[in-house]
């Protein structure tokens, strides 16, 4: 095995070159397709799950949530440990825990058994997605094919989170809800060899040692804050120690995680990212439009099946237009951002967005398929737009130094905006919802408690009950659900418009400085002859920088800080950044 040691002003691929680089891509982007799929597979099962299983409400928060939570928290770690042992190690380990977890998830008898394989599959997509997006990076320097690739790259997120309601739905129709978890597992078993054979091995700058307290407390306050936030929204009181002591001590972890890297020489992240406005503005960006959108969706899959009677195969089936929107969004994303800029497109996009959950607000107990399909174009469009745009100005915020913290990052604000939003929006419709039951004429109050729960619970007490008073209840437990929803809806869009007028913080334009601090970064080829030959290739103008340097030294507009060796774009391509820049993109 072949090793490349790159110049400082830029990282380069032993896959950078040629055909490889698209081969590359389309590993990564099997590998993302797999993790998004899990984060939405299961929704559909929910209530075939739930019939089998039984588990309390708590139970079933938990089933879902695992997962993104745990993901959440893991992925600074397992991001910064990457850049120290290689990525596409921690990729291939990833891929083999995810298999694992997989098919003990399929074979779970048990809540808890479901909840630890979740939590096992939250540490293998840990491992696999912040990884992806750093050997995406790495093989792709110049930024004009790199922000192409990374178009592709989040339309295949889009896809994978919007056709796992399909391929569940198809699963549970015709199997049972294990079947979700177990279709992993083919797929695990050809995505590992074909990584272990195409993906180059790189590593980023490993200056002093790694910070492993510092991730560990990193991991431990996420966590905190969110099972204290869960808590809350399974309807604890906040200031009850079982909700407020994970809070509580979530928060002083973060704080004593962020005093921690300040004082490091050498911090897992620079905290002076979040000096920078148009960093934060897109980090909160990101972490507002999951917070909107993710626990949306579960309550939505929820509507079609019980309160429109769709199968689980037909709800998927009407979620298919939104994975279209996303796809047509991530296609042209790239373009849009050049055209009008990252102002602009994020805050169009969260408006864009708002207006289709407000269009939504006209569903009812009956089915309208038109209203249904105009809205899930629109949010999927509008959604794509603006993760899309906030992840490109997040990531060209930070020097190149910093391109891996500040995708983990992103990862991490994703993900904790979704494990969060399920919690938030959760707690909205619980609060909506359960005074509708309260007092349902004929039903006693033990059933109207338990119908409380959810809208699943509620049928299978009135089928119970039967009679007048079954009959009232299943009639107000939809109306309640129906009530439940404009509320959500309307949180849900509040918060979107919320995002947009944070976006007027970022760019107008997309600046094209050029990063003199680039890292050392190591690339390590695939074990083939051709790949090999194509590492030396990558690493031979290297030599040749300094004496470039000096012949260029006095020609009109040189700059001593941009990198000579890539071909200079004029500066009237305002929003396109000349390769070489150093500035990443997303």
């Amino acid at each position: 095995m072949s090793r490349t040691n790159t110049a400082p002003a830029r990282p380069r691929s032993a896959a950078g070159g040629g055909a490889n680089r698209w081969v590359v891509l389309v590993v990564l982007c099997v590998s993302l397709l797999v993790v998004a799929l899990d984060a939405t597979i299961l929704h559909v099962a929910i209530p075939s799950l739930t019939e089998d299983l039984r588990p309390s409400s708590t139970a079933l928060l938990w089933i879902v949530d695992a997962y993104p939570l745990v993901c959440a928290s893991l992925l600074i770690l397992f991001g910064t440990l990457g850049d120290r042992v290689g990525r596409r190690r921690v990729l291939l380990l990833g891929y083999a825990l995810f298999g694992v977890a997989s098919a003990v998830a399929a074979l779970a008898t048990e809540p808890s058994v479901l909840i630890g394989a979740r939590v096992l599959l939250g540490v293998g997509g840990a491992m696999i997605m912040p990884a992806t997006l750093s050997i995406l990076r790495a093989v792709f320097p110049d930024r004009r094919e790199r922000a192409t690739a990374i178009g592709i790259w989040t339309a295949t997120a889009a896809i994978g989170a919007a056709t796992g309601p399909v391929l569940g739905g198809f699963l549970v129709e015709n199997y049972w809800w294990g079947s979700v978890f177990l279709i992993n597992i083919p797929l695990m078993a050809l995505i590992l060899p074909l990584g272990r054979r195409l993906l180059p091995e790189s590593r980023g700058a490993a200056d002093g040692p790694w910070d492993v307290l510092g991730a560990l407390m990193a991991a431990a306050g996420v966590l905190g804050c969110v099972l204290g936030v869960k808590r809350a929204g399974a309807g604890e009181p906040l200031l009850v120690l079982p909700t407020a002591g994970p809070l509580l001590i979530g928060a002083v972890l973060l704080v004593l995680f962020v005093r921690r890297q300040k004082r490091r020489p050498h911090p897992l992240i620079d905290m002076r990212l979040f000096s920078r406005a148009a960093f934060t503005t897109s980090v909160g960006c990101i972490v507002l439009a999951m917070l909107a959108l993710v626990g949306l969706q579960l309550i939505a899959v929820q509507y079609l099946q019980l309160v429109l009677g769709l199968s689980p195969l037909e709800t998927g089936l009407r979620l298919l237009p939104l994975t279209f929107a996303a796809m047509a969004a991530g296609a042209t994303g790239s373009y849009t951002l050049r055209r009008i800029g990252p102002r602009r497109m994020v805050g169009w996009g969260f408006v864009l967005t708002a207006a289709a959950v407000l269009l939504l607000t006209f569903m009812g107990q009956h089915d309208r398929p038109l209203l249904l399909t105009v809205g899930f174009v629109l949010l999927g469009f509008g959604l794509q737009t603006t993760l899309f745009s906030a992840y490109e100005s997040m990531l060209s915020e930070a020097p190149q130094r910093s391109a891996g913290a500040a995708a983990s990052i992103g990862e991490t604000s994703y993900q904790l905006g979704a494990g969060m939003g399920t919690a938030l929006l959760g707690s909205v419709m619980n609060a909506a919802y359960a005074p509708g039951l309260a007092a349902v004429p004929g039903v006693p109050a033990e059933a109207s408690r338990a119908a409380a729960n959810s809208l699943g619970e509620a049928y299978q007490v009135a089928e119970q009950l039967g009679g007048a008073a079954g009959g009232a209840l299943h009639q107000a437990a939809r109306h309640a659900f129906v009530h439940g929803l404009h509320i959500t809806l309307f949180v849900s869009a509040g918060l979107l418009l919320i995002g947009a007028a944070m976006a007027r913080r970022l760019p107008r334009v997309m600046e094209c400085p050029a990063d003199p601090e680039g890292p050392a970064e190591t690339t390590e080829t695939a074990e083939t002859t051709e790949t090999a030959e194509m590492a030396g290739a990558a690493s031979a103008p290297v030599a040749a920088e300094p004496a470039v340097l000096s012949k260029q030294a006095d020609a009109p507009g040189f700059s001593p800080l941009a990198d000579p060796s890539e071909p200079r774009v004029p500066a009237t391509r305002e929003a396109i950044e000349p390769a070489g820049s150093g500035r990443p993109a997303h």
